[in-house]
């Protein structure tokens, strides 16, 4: 069977809609939709994220589509969960028709509960920094504009440490050309995305594969972490 090209990947793409409204995924109605509830418990399922467990702590990354940023961690022994969702915008309980469509303040991030005695912040740092471009700070790979702009979002001064120490060891590997340019800021309120979009590579396995390989993120990372241990 002959290999799909390039420019007939990205055809298939657009096509098949990408991770952006604009790109053609229909939006289902979430279970949760409730047009009546209060405000912090808006339309669609979104809502503040929980606290976490007893030993738990959290860490947050932004490093574009959110379908594409929760299989790296999920597979890491001592994560707990990991949701998609929204966060560094103004705008409470903002949905996902008005975060992709650029029209708040927020990027779509992923929010992991982890614990910490099983799996270190490094490790974390480390899976966020092998799961984007991190020279790309007007989107990631076909999904173009803020709302997919990559960030990590730092819950303690210890965090923020690890992750400045992080970014410096990356930029002196020199395994990208261009500067590193994701910002580390403080985390914010963390509103977790339609209850659809949660664990989308699980229940939409064909269409996720279709995106990640014809949005180029696959072939990026692929190439960039070849020759990585």
């Amino acid at each position: 069977m002959h290999r799909l090209t390039t420019l007939a990947l990205l055809l298939l793409f657009a096509l098949l809609g990408a991770c952006s409204s604009s790109g053609g995924v229909d939006t289902p109605i979430s279970p949760n939709s409730a047009p009546d509830q209060a405000p912090d418990q808006a339309l669609n399922g979104t809502r503040l994220a929980p606290e976490p467990g007893q030993g738990e702590q959290l860490a947050t990354f932004a490093g574009g589509c959110f379908w594409c940023m929760e299989p790296p961690f999920e597979k890491l022994e001592g994560v707990a969960a990991v949701l998609s969702g929204y966060t560094d915008g103004p705008e409470r309980a903002p949905t996902y028709k008005q975060v992709s469509g650029g029209k708040t303040g927020h990027t779509e991030a992923v929010l992991v509960y982890f614990d910490p005695k099983r799996v270190g912040y490094e490790e974390l740092l480390e899976t966020f920094w092998r799961a984007h471009d991190p020279t790309d700070a007007g989107g990631q790979f076909a999904d173009r504009g803020s709302q997919y702009r990559p960030g990590i979002y730092v819950h303690t001064q210890e965090q923020r440490q690890m992750a400045e120490a992080s970014k410096r060891a990356l930029a002196d590997s020199a395994r990208f050309e261009k500067p590193i340019v994701v910002p580390i800021e403080d985390a914010g309120d963390f509103w977790v995305a339609e209850d659809y979009h949660q664990d989308y590579y699980k229940k939409n396995y064909a269409h996720y594969e279709r995106y990640r390989q014809g949005s180029g993120r696959a072939a990026f990372l692929t190439k960039t972490w070849a020759d990585a241990p």
